[in-house]
């Protein structure tokens, strides 16, 4: 099965938030904000996964938007862990941007799916 861009984006996010959680918790001896970002980063990605065998298209859809809602809470902890100076700006910027792509691709799908909801 050919895995979707959104699907393999994800994947690789949270592969990154799984090192930051690493980073943090070993080397910064950070442990709350850690953890909580890297349950919201790495759950985008599991309701991405989960989409793909949704029951039906407002299934897929709310699947979706949970995972944006995810990234939403992801982007609130990455700005704490800057604004804290957990993060310098570069490692901010990175992930940052890369949650924020994220956000864009699901926005972009759940209004492509949405749209073509209402024309059928």
């Amino acid at each position: 099965m050919k895995e979707s861009i959104l699907y393999e984006k994800s994947k690789v996010f949270a592969l990154r938030v799984i090192k930051l959680h690493k980073f943090l918790s070993m080397q910064m001896n950070e442990y709350d904000i850690s953890k909580q970002v890297k349950r919201s980063g790495t759950s985008i990605g599991a309701n991405i996964a989960e989409s793909r065998f949704a029951q039906s298209n407002p299934d897929f859809i709310n699947k979706l938007y949970i995972a944006q809602k995810e990234g939403s809470e992801t982007l609130y902890w990455l700005e704490l862990l800057h604004e804290s100076e957990y993060l310098d700006d570069v490692q901010f910027s990175s992930l940052y941007n890369d949650c924020t792509e994220l956000m864009k691709l699901l926005t972009a799908s759940i209004n492509t799916l949405k749209s073509k909801a209402t024309t059928h």
